[in-house]
């Protein structure tokens, strides 16, 4: 199993270099459970198999039942789109079995992973001894952060806080609940004006509250997940100072519009924050899983992170240089999933996001337009960043759903609905720059028709 087959080999590369070259990229569908597990039955027996076999199988049957993201027509949740630099470079990864762990271990990986990590921190204006790690994604790295919130607040007199809380907004991502209920810390959950955290709400929360003191950290949002929202970041950072508060800014998805000169001033305060999350595999088109999080201050990290045993005490010392990514997070073993975004940056250059950043920006902007114009339909917000929020008069929740199922077996697209202010939306997430204006109208005018 662990020597060279050249016809395995060919058979795979073959059909990599098929699904790349792919133009357009097929939008894939809903599988059937039951076609599913006919296909699959006796895919795994006890003995060997023809690789020509197995991956028929797989380009038959698996892969046609998974919805591809890096279609420019998965306008759903918040789609990834890697560069095909990117991807390649990740299939060089996992065929290296790189691993990133530790400075002893791959330190040349790890001073690649720190080169994209400096970029990020510059982009956001932090200090320059602000550093971290790459982890799997948005949730890995708010807990992250988190934790390190928690397990470094204190009372005025030097002892840990009894009954910790952390002021959030009713928009946080789902995984800042999540990761509260973890790490055993409550919620002090902060009104929102518009579906905006400011830093006047939160101080004006603080005032209200019978135990502030008992409020360790503030969460802001740069760009939420279902409209795109920036919270008041340089008016929560002055409370967060002012209160002796953790700033953990959440940008998993707006940090890619770090890029964009022309919307880097809507994120004016994030310079502020102690610690920074930011998903490349979202709006920097970088592979799944990959995200980046940040500290102001990686010392107050690595003191929490640090994992203690025998075994490990090698790859601890005091040199300067020496950077551990195993320190920063809560994990262990790891692979070094920043190197595709530091191979993509390096072969494409910034200008290159900065102009797809851009024109995902635009092209969101010119369908609110279109949906401005067009009859029956209704722009709820102008998009902030690239989500577009939208309603067709008249119609229900078992409208939008079916007019969704509809799109995605004929193929035009994969838009699901969500939920504004208690009422059932269509919506739109652009990150892919491939999308065109003309795919846009297409996906509009199927409703102006009855659905099913």
């Amino acid at each position: 199993m662990h020597s060279h087959d050249e016809a395995l080999t060919k058979v795979v590369i073959d059909h990599v270099q098929h699904r790349l070259a792919l133009d357009p990229v097929p939008l894939g569908r809903l599988g059937d459970a039951s076609e599913l597990e006919t296909a699959l039955k006796e895919a795994i027996g006890t003995g060997p198999a023809a690789a020509d076999d197995v991956l028929r199988l797989y380009a038959e049957h698996i892969e046609p039942t998974v919805v591809s993201c890096d279609s420019p027509r998965f306008l759903s949740f918040i789609p990834g789109a890697p560069t095909k630099a990117a991807a390649l470079f990740d299939m060089v990864l996992s065929a290296s079995s790189l691993h990133g762990v530790s400075w002893l271990e791959a330190s040349g990986a790890i001073a690649a992973e720190n080169q994209v990590l400096r970029l990020l921190a510059d982009l956001a204006g932090l200090p320059a001894q602000a550093g971290g790690c790459f982890v799997s994604g948005g949730s890995a790295g708010n807990l992250s952060g988190l934790v390190v919130a928690r397990d470094t607040a204190r009372t005025a007199t030097g002892e840990p806080v009894a009954r910790p809380r952390i002021a959030v907004s009713s928009q946080a991502h789902s995984s800042i609940g999540n990761t509260l209920r973890i790490i055993g810390v409550e919620a002090l959950v902060v009104p929102v004006d518009d579906h905006r955290l400011t830093g006047e709400a939160v101080r004006a929360a603080l005032a209200a509250d019978p135990s502030p003191e008992d409020v360790i950290a503030v969460v802001a949002t740069a760009g939420t997940t279902n409209a795109g929202i920036i919270d008041d970041l340089t008016g929560i950072a002055e409370v967060a100072q002012e209160y002796g508060l953790w700033f953990h800014v959440d940008a998993a998805y707006g940090g890619g519009a770090l890029f964009s000169p022309e919307l880097r001033g809507r994120f004016a305060g994030i310079e502020h924050a102690d610690s920074l999350v930011v998903d490349p595999h979202k709006w920097m088109y970088a592979p799944f899983d990959c995200g980046a999080l940040l500290y102001r201050d990686p010392a107050l990290a690595r003191a929490v992170h640090t994992q203690d045993a025998s075994y490990l005490d090698c790859i601890h010392t005091d040199a300067p240089q020496e950077w551990n990514p195993s320190d920063y997070a809560y994990h262990l073993t790891r692979r070094p999933r920043g190197l595709p975004l530091w191979f993509s940056l390096a072969v494409h250059g910034t200008d290159a996001y900065r102009d797809a950043v851009d024109a995902t920006r635009r092209i969101a902007l010119e369908s609110a337009g279109l949906i401005r114009a067009a009859d029956g339909l209704e722009l709820i917000r102008d998009p902030e960043l690239s989500v577009v929020l939208f309603r067709r008069a008249g119609w229900t929740r078992d409208d939008y759903y079916a007019w969704s199922k509809e799109l995605l077996e004929r193929q035009i697209a994969f838009v699901t609905p969500t939920v504004w202010e208690g009422e059932t939306v269509a919506r739109f997430a652009f990150l892919h720059p491939g999308i065109t204006l003309d795919a846009v109208s297409e996906i509009l005018a199927t409703m102006t028709v009855p659905v099913g």
